[in-house]
């Protein structure tokens, strides 16, 4: 068993790393402005009317710029690769939308 411990120490940080690499992939980070710019994105794909103007009025000035430069980065993704939504996303994109415009 001694012959293991060396390994272990040097095996198990890789799995653990992986795991914290597909954690930073999963998308934006509620609360920041690319996560605003993902949902009013994913709004449009499902159909929902969204008052782009309302969500970044909502917006700290600085946090502006950002949100403009996901939204357009999301546009070009969804324009490329549009998907529909089923009626249970659907309703839930219009309630994030709605808190993004209460904010």
């Amino acid at each position: 068993m001694p012959v293991l411990k060396p390994c272990l120490g040097r095996c198990l940080p890789w799995p653990l790393l992986l795991g914290l690499a597909a954690c930073t992939t999963a998308g934006p980070v509620p609360g920041t402005p690319e996560f605003a710019a993902s949902q009013v994105s994913r709004a449009y794909d499902c159909g929902v009317r969204v008052d782009r103007g309302q969500v970044m009025a909502r917006l700290a000035r600085e946090e502006r710029p950002r949100f403009m430069a996901a939204n357009a980065a999301f546009a070009v993704k969804s324009y490329k690769a549009p998907r529909s939504c089923d009626a249970y996303e659907r309703a839930s994109v219009q309630r994030d939308v709605a808190a993004l415009g209460r904010r």
